[in-house]
């Protein structure tokens, strides 16, 4: 396991940077982001991509399952928590007194790194409509499920095996087999293996948008993620032109999509 996975702290800062020089310029490129609109993040984890837009005026709202991990947003944000600019809540958002708080309340939702963890991604890109104001947007940034990590292989114990590209699309009975034999933890073989119910394709993710009425307003693909600058030095690169253009064989080559999307105009 990388070490920026084991730190949370670190993991935080990296995702304030990210959010400020990557996705918020992203989305500014159709929405500008102005002092005082309110902005959800599902599955905000520590808090730090919602960090970045509290930092340009927003009024930031993260909801998260994991209470471990929200104590450390309280413990990163206290400050904007006590200024009434952040706040944090552990609920799912299909409960319905969640539903009640914020019912046709925020101007931009973010999922980061979410989407591609969660079991029904048709339900929720529904139900992630009725917390929009009109016209209000949602962002997602995720990795394509056949990109080289896109098993997220990277959090195993093991050099090797955090190291070594594609080996999560063997079939199911393979890939554990495989974990096992270099003795990985039972707990982060069945994430993994979570991972590969869930994983998304750039093609699965664009259709489900279809379905869902949903109009694509801007989207990038990155060969290399902009998130792998403050993770290993390396520089963020867009995708060439053509490979993206090139249905599912794009998939195997690009590490980040990012998507700024509305409710198509009825």
């Amino acid at each position: 396991m990388f070490h920026f996975h084991e730190d949370r702290k670190l993991y935080f800062e990296h995702q304030v940077l990210n959010t400020t020089n990557y996705v918020i310029p992203f989305i500014e490129e159709v929405l500008k982001i102005n002092e005082g609109m309110k902005v959800l993040e599902v599955g905000c984890a520590e808090g730090g991509v919602l960090k970045a837009f509290i930092d340009k005026g927003c009024i930031g709202t993260g909801v998260e399952l994991s209470l471990d991990r929200l104590e450390i947003a309280a413990e990163m944000m206290k400050n904007e928590i006590q200024q009434h600019k952040a706040e944090f809540v552990n609920k799912n958002i299909y409960d319905q007194d969640f539903e009640d708080l914020f019912k046709n309340q925020f101007d931009l939702i973010i999922l980061k790194d979410v989407i591609e963890h969660v079991d029904d991604q048709k339900m929720i890109l529904e139900r992630l409509k009725t917390f929009l104001r009109p016209q209000g947007r949602i962002y997602f940034g995720f990795p394509p499920w056949y990109m080289p990590f896109g098993g997220h292989q990277q959090i195993t114990s093991k050099k090797i095996l955090s190291r070594l590209p594609y080996y999560h699309l063997l079939p199911r009975p393979l890939y554990k087999l495989f974990l096992k034999m270099f003795h990985e933890k039972k707990e982060t073989i069945d994430y993994l293996v979570d991972i590969k119910k869930t994983g998304i394709s750039i093609e699965r993710f664009e259709r489900l948008l279809r379905k869902t009425g949903y109009a694509v307003e801007n989207r990038k693909f990155y060969l290399i993620n902009p998130i792998y600058k403050y993770k290993f030095n390396w520089k963020p690169r867009e995708q060439n032109r053509i490979i993206r253009s090139i249905p599912y064989f794009r998939d195997y080559y690009t590490t980040a999509m990012y998507y700024l999307v509305k409710e198509k105009d009825n």
